[in-house]
């Protein structure tokens, strides 16, 4: 049985009785946990999720200047060229100068950077799996169609999530 607060809309619930649901705690747990496992499965493929954002945007631009990549990860410069120097020493993406402004750097993933990306996707949705172990195929299909819908007016696509968030895993 609801008591009233005062005011109509401020009902509160007695102890043991039904009180308002409300997702915000529960998406952020979920958010919690999917990050932690995420960090799990990409250490061992010696990436961290900024590396892996990265290497997303780069195979989708296929290749973008050292700027303008700083520009779609919201980063600064010298902390792009920190984070190209892990890659690069991974042979994961290739820096080159540019052949109309040789004052630019091109950045582009290597062979291995791709194969490796690949192998970081499919251990990111193992963790996945386990993150929504509890929910079935249709109850995943459902989630994500809430999610993106609660989301609308956001970014559509993992590009543009990647851009607003540097965080955000894909």
């Amino acid at each position: 049985m609801f008591r009233g607060g005062g005011k109509l809309g401020h009902m509160t619930a007695g102890p043991g009785e039904h009180r308002e649901r409300r997702s915000g705690a529960l998406l952020e747990f979920l958010a919690r946990r999917m990050r932690l496992r995420s960090e799990s499965v990409l250490a061992p493929l010696g990436l961290r999720p900024r590396h892996l954002v990265a290497l997303t945007v780069l195979r989708e631009a296929g290749e973008m200047s050292q700027q303008a990549l700083a520009g779609s990860l919201q980063l600064d410069g010298t902390n792009v060229v920190g984070l190209l120097n892990d890659l690069e020493t991974a042979d994961l993406v290739e820096r080159r100068r540019s052949p109309e402004d040789r004052r630019r750097h091109v950045v582009s993933l290597t062979e291995h950077g791709t194969k490796r990306l690949n192998e970081a996707e499919c251990a990111l949705a193992s963790a996945e799996d386990d993150v929504l172990a509890a929910l079935d195929p249709v109850e995943r299909d459902t989630l994500y169609d809430l999610l993106r819908r609660a989301s609308s007016g956001g970014p559509a696509t993992c590009t543009e999530a990647i851009r607003d968030n540097p965080d955000v895993l894909c």
